[in-house]
């Protein structure tokens, strides 16, 4: 038996979750290609979307393929790849950048119902952070290469995607992103992942700094998958999870196809157990500067504050592809995804007596305010696509994508307005409420804001030889993208006097809608100079309307010495255009007895504190790597790179005290009216604020065991090394450093130093089992003193305490059954044996509420997973 056919037995064994059709091989193949005659001519519903060397739609015998060295490293059977290359029919281990192909397959056995949760499970990589506060743990931001979200371009079928309309405004390593959403895109309608770790600016544009993950959808016109998932966090009794997914495909007349996927999903909150709110255990240390609350009534449970906790969320999602000859030569495609996300987070508990006991009579126990969030996702494309235009197969295409999210603050009080200083008289000053005085709502709308994008594309390609002796691959086009972000302010209530406790909304000031135009051109010449020798140089220009322009390259090389080594490398320059959010967003965050206040990067506010205002980042990439079959059937890939970065965009500028307050107030804010100490109130701004190298090391290795009648064993091993160092720390306006120890720890060491995957896959009968052991190397970050900690350290924005998180085992198992060809049943348990994260020590534990590193993108902190699936498929 050959290995294709044993993949192809592993993944009918294995239906997935994620509702990948039980055919492998029409998984890959959309219809029109699957049942072609190798001698037929191709038509254009066998061209492949050539949108940046964009989608899965392969033909298995392309019309004018080059031919292949025959020196090739064998593939096993790979599925050919359409990311990071123009050439086709090329295989994932024949790429000149290494190129991995996460199937739908691992995805479901990964356990996980969101989608960047089953990257991070099963890819050595990506990491998410333990924990994400406020609006931003509402957003699934991975970091790839010890990189921001921002670093990371999406792709879904070649296609660039929208990103998040949500601001992570919090101090870490996420701070100041916008990424893409990985979870508002429909789980079911992926057939498969490509991830391409490696510069790719010069073919793709911004964003692709650390690599470019390219999301290949379902193309199938026939077939039903149905599937159920749900699960908890046993030791904790809480976290409830269930999931609902339905996919299938139907022919357009004869020769075209429409596949539509559905899902639905729910999550309650995790609030991990042995949490205790340093005000409400009774007894405190000398120093510390939260007092104590004892009630006069009932007794207050020290458990309360439940700002430790993963989001309850519900959200709908819906996704659609088509495509349609026209004629001979011309096809019509296109998709469309839409989602809805309502989800809530807690903020942390009050004690009944804050602000003064002004929001006694609205909650006599205290409250822990909920930040809400109504968000609607949606994107289209539509395209056609065709041969003969002079020779060359050309794609055009539009695609408009756009989030909206509406942020409210519900079981709050603004206790700004219920002081008895407050005024509405115009010139009362800072005392003055444009919400009126002495009552306040218990639920607000505190802002709106949308992100959209609209691009426009035009690729071409021509296959033809130099002289009759050297193949080439000649790819050239354009692209217009017009991309526009909108505040809205909130109900006046939400920012008045400091704003609702918890989460204070935006006034009129920082509103806006902002709007800029990017005009890009390429080309990419690949020549096969020898059969086994090939060369890749690319080019891009791009002019952006408000930051300017960037010039781009890329020159790739591999070499296949025998048909079981190959060497490959590339070298590439980049670039990262700062986001209109991270130029114009500006928020206020309120905390029981401190504030910090987000300055826009372009404002006079920010200006004060020495920001110098923002730019484009710049990066040079190289990479190097072997890729080697020592005996049949069993691949290693082992890579090395390096990713500086100059002009990074990063908090800087941070200060406390006065000069803070000022800046705030400057930016329309006012401090609130709690139980603030002035040391904790913090004002800071984004900034190219560090030069950064980053340095790792790649291997990846497989091998299938083949045993008759005990089955098929298909192991897999992947390690990522990975290291940033700071090169340079910028220098604001007023002299200062932009970054202290802290930030800079958030770029450099908050990524685990090394990550393991080790997979074993195991099908007999009609069994099938999943096991694997995933270690995350060591995290440090510098946490601030808090309310516990030594008086004269309290809140420094200078001196911190250096944390570790020690390195972390975690055990996932997954066994499955199917009962008939139509039936799947599986159980598993994610982190078996209920690992967590080292908890903190209590001088920097904020309130006693936050016992784990939260800016650590280590083990997740939601502990043991167990899990029940059924699959049917028709």
């Amino acid at each position: 038996m050959t290995s294709r056919k044993i993949l192809f037995s592993a993944t009918i064994l294995a239906v997935p979750m994620l509702g990948m059709a039980s055919q492998a091989f029409a998984a890959t193949v959309p219809q029109g290609t699957q049942h072609k005659s190798p001698h037929k001519k191709a038509t254009v519903r066998d061209l492949p979307h050539t949108a940046g060397a964009a989608t899965a739609t392969r033909p298995a015998v392309p019309a004018r393929s080059l031919p292949r060295p025959s020196h090739r490293v064998a593939d096993s059977g790979e599925n050919v790849i359409v990311t990071g290359t123009h050439s086709e029919n090329r295989h994932a281990r024949q790429s000149m950048s290494p190129v991995k192909v996460v199937s739908g397959a691992v995805l479901r056995r990964s356990g996980q119902m969101n989608l960047a949760d089953a990257l991070t499970r099963t890819y050595a990589s990506v990491n998410v952070e333990a924990m994400g506060t406020d609006a931003a743990a509402l957003v699934s931001s991975i970091h790839m290469r010890g990189l921001s979200s921002n670093q990371v371009l999406v792709l879904v079928d070649g296609k660039r995607r929208h990103t998040t309309t949500t601001f992570t405004a919090t101090s870490g390593p996420n701070f100041g992103t916008t990424g893409v959403d990985l979870n508002m895109i429909p789980a079911n309608m992926i057939d498969h992942i490509e991830v391409l770790e490696d510069g790719a600016a010069a073919m793709y544009g911004s964003d692709a700094i650390a690599g470019v993950i390219n999301i290949i959808t379902k193309k199938q016109d026939h077939g039903l998958n149905v599937s159920a998932q749900t699960g908890a966090n046993a030791y904790n009794g809480d976290g409830w999870q269930y999931q609902f997914n339905a996919d299938g495909g139907m022919k357009l007349g004869n020769d075209g196809y429409l596949h539509l996927s559905g899902q639905m999903y729910h999550t309650d909150h995790m609030v991990p157990k042995n949490v205790r709110d340093h005000r409400l255990v009774g007894e405190q240390p000398a120093d510390h500067d939260v007092a104590s609350y004892v009630s006069t009534g009932a007794h207050i449970p020290a458990t309360s504050n439940k700002v430790l906790s993963t989001a309850e969320e519900t959200r709908e999602s819906f996704g659609l592809d088509w495509g349609k000859p026209l004629n001979e030569n011309v096809m019509f495609y296109g998709s469309i995804t839409y989602a809805h996300r309502h989800a809530e987070t807690y903020q942390n508990y009050r004690v009944p007596n804050v602000g003064g006991g002004v929001a006694l009579p609205y909650w006599p126990w205290g409250f822990t305010p909920i930040e809400t969030a109504e968000e609607n996702d949606y994107a289209a494309t539509v395209g056609a696509k065709g041969d003969h235009l002079l020779g060359f197969q050309w794609d055009i295409s539009s695609t408009y994508g756009a989030d909206y999210n509406k942020i409210g603050n519900k079981n709050t009080v603004n206790t700004g307005v219920l002081q008895s200083t407050c005024s509405t008289a115009p010139n009362a000053g800072a005392n003055f409420s444009p919400a009126g005085c002495g009552t306040s709502p218990t639920d607000v709308r505190a802002e709106s804001f949308n992100m959209a994008q609209w691009t426009n594309n035009l690729d071409l390609r021509r296959n033809f030889k130099i002289a009759d002796t050297v193949p080439v691959v000649l790819a050239f086009g354009g692209e217009h993208r017009m991309e526009s972000y909108q505040i809205w302010a909130g109900n006046p209530y939400s920012y008045a006097l400091g704003g609702t406790q918890g989460f204070a909304g935006l006034a009129p000031q920082n509103a806006g809608k902002w709007y800029r135009n990017i005009w890009a051109a390429y080309v990419d010449g690949d020549f096969h100079l020898l059969k086994n020798w090939e060369l890749d140089f690319a080019g891009r220009f791009e002019h952006y309307t408000d930051v300017g322009n960037t010039e781009n390259g890329k020159v790739s090389t591999r070499y296949d010495i025998t048909k079981r080594i190959a060497l490959r490398g590339t070298i590439s320059t980049g670039f990262r255009a700062p986001t209109l959010a991270e130029e114009h967003y500006s928020a206020m965050n309120v905390s029981p007895n401190g504030a910090s206040g987000l300055l826009a990067a372009d404002s006079a506010a920010a200006r004060s504190l020495g920001a110098p205002g923002l730019k484009p980042e710049r990066s040079t990439n190289v990479s190097g790597g072997i890729v080697v079959e020592p005996v049949r059937g069993f691949h290693v890939e082992v890579d090395v790179y390096q990713i500086n970065i100059r002009d990074r965009i990063v908090q800087g500028g941070t200060v406390s005290g006065l000069s803070a307050v000022s800046a705030i107030q400057s930016m329309g804010f006012t401090p609130p009216a709690n139980d603030a100490s002035l040391d904790n109130i913090q004002a800071y701004y984004l900034s190219n604020g560090a030069s950064t190298r980053t340095q790792g090391l790649d291997i990846n290795a497989d091998y299938t065991f083949r045993m008759g009648k005990y089955g098929t064993l298909t192991t897999t091993m992947a390690l990522d090394l990975n290291r940033t160092r700071l090169h340079h720390n910028g220098l604001g306006t007023n002299g200062e450093e932009l970054l202290n120890a802290q930030n800079i720890g958030y770029i450099t060491t908050a990524y685990p130093r090394s990550k393991i995957i080790l997979n074993a896959f195991y099908t007999v009968g009609n069994w099938d089992v999943n096991i694997r052991q995933t270690r995350y190397g060591e995290t440090t970050n510098m946490l601030q003193y808090q309310d516990w900690g030594p008086k004269a350290l309290q809140y420094s924005v200078t001196d911190f305490y250096q944390f570790k998180n020690s390195p972390r085992w975690l055990t996932d198992l997954e066994i499955g059954y199917r009962v008939n060809k139509n039936w799947h049943v599986a159980v598993g348990g994610n982190n078996l044996f209920n690992i967590r994260p080292r908890r903190v020590p209590q001088s920097v534990n904020y309130l006693g509420a936050y016992i784990y590193d939260q800016s650590s993108s280590q083990v997740p902190m939601t502990g043991g997973y167990y899990y029940g699936r059924v699959n049917a498929t028709f």
